[in-house]
C-alpha cells in the first residue's frame, strides 16, 4: 500500500513498524523523541493507529527496552559460550560480538545508557544487565582456568573497556582496532592468540 495514502485509508501499520520507528527515534535523537505523534508522522499514520498495538507510550518504551536486551545482553552472553579451542579464541569470540556489524547494537546501548540518566527504572535495567554480562564473562574466564578473583577483575577490565568505547563514542578505524586486538587479548585473557586464530578473526572484518 502507498504510505502517502496510509492515514486516509485507515491502514494502521504493524507493531514491528511502530517499534522500528521508536528504535530509530531513540538512537537518532534520544528518549525525548520517542513520542506517539512524532512517530505517527514518521510513519505517515494516524496517531490513533498506535493504540491498536500498544496500550500507551509506556508500553512502547517497555518493548524498546526488551529489544535492547535482545540486541545487546543476549548476544554478549551467547558469545561467552561459543565453541573455542583456546582461551584466546574464546576471548576473540567476545570481541567479535562487539566489532561485528549487526551483533551487539552499540548505538542502542549508548541511547539506553543516556536514557537511564533520567529514568530510575531504566537505570535498574542497566544495572541488572551489567551484572549479568559481567557474570557471563567471569564464568567464561573461570572455565578456562583463571582463579575466581582474577577472573572477576579480568572480566571487569574487558567489560569496562568495551563499554567505554561505546560511551565515549571512540573514533577508531577498523584497521587500528584490529591491530590492537592481540594485545587486548593478552591483557584480558593472559594468553596471546595464535597467528591462525588472528587470521580467522581478521578475515571476519576484512572483505
Amino acid at each position: 500500500m502507498d504510505q502517502a495514502n496510509a492515514s486516509e485509508t485507515g491502514w494502521r501499520g504493524s507493531r514491528e513498524g511502530w517499534l522500528e520507528a521508536g528504535y530509530q527515534a531513540l538512537i537518532e535523537s534520544g528518549i525525548d523523541a520517542v513520542k506517539i505523534l512524532p512517530l505517527a508522522k514518521r510513519l505517515n499514520l494516524s496517531r490513533t493507529s498506535f493504540y491498536w498495538f500498544f496500550e500507551d507510550r509506556e508500553a512502547l518504551l517497555s518493548a524498546l527496552l526488551d529489544g535492547w536486551e535482545l540486541r545487546t545482553t543476549r548476544p554478549l552472553i551467547d558469545s561467552t559460550t561459543q565453541y573455542a579451542e583456546t582461551r584466546a579464541e574464546a576471548m576473540l569470540n567476545v570481541l567479535t560480538c562487539f566489532l561485528a556489524p549487526g551483533v551487539f547494537d552499540s548505538r542502542l546501548e549508548f541511547a539506553v545508557r543516556s536514557w537511564s540518566l533520567q529514568d530510575q527504572n531504566v537505570a535498574a535495567r542497566i544495572k541488572a544487565a551489567d551484572q549479568a554480562r559481567l557474570e557471563a564473562l567471569t564464568q567464561m574466564l573461570a572455565k578456562w582456568g583463571i582463579a575466581p578473583d582474577e577472573a572477576d577483575i579480568r572480566a571487569r577490565t574487558i567489560y569496562l573497556v568495551q563499554i567505554g568505547y561505546i560511551s565515549m563514542q571512540a573514533d577508531e578505524d577498523i584497521e587500528t582496532r584490529l591491530a590492537r586486538i592481540p594485545t587486548y587479548v593478552k591483557i584480558y585473557a593472559d594468553e596471546l592468540p595464535e597467528p591462525r586464530e588472528m587470521a580467522r578473526f581478521n578475515a571476519r572484518f576484512r572483505r
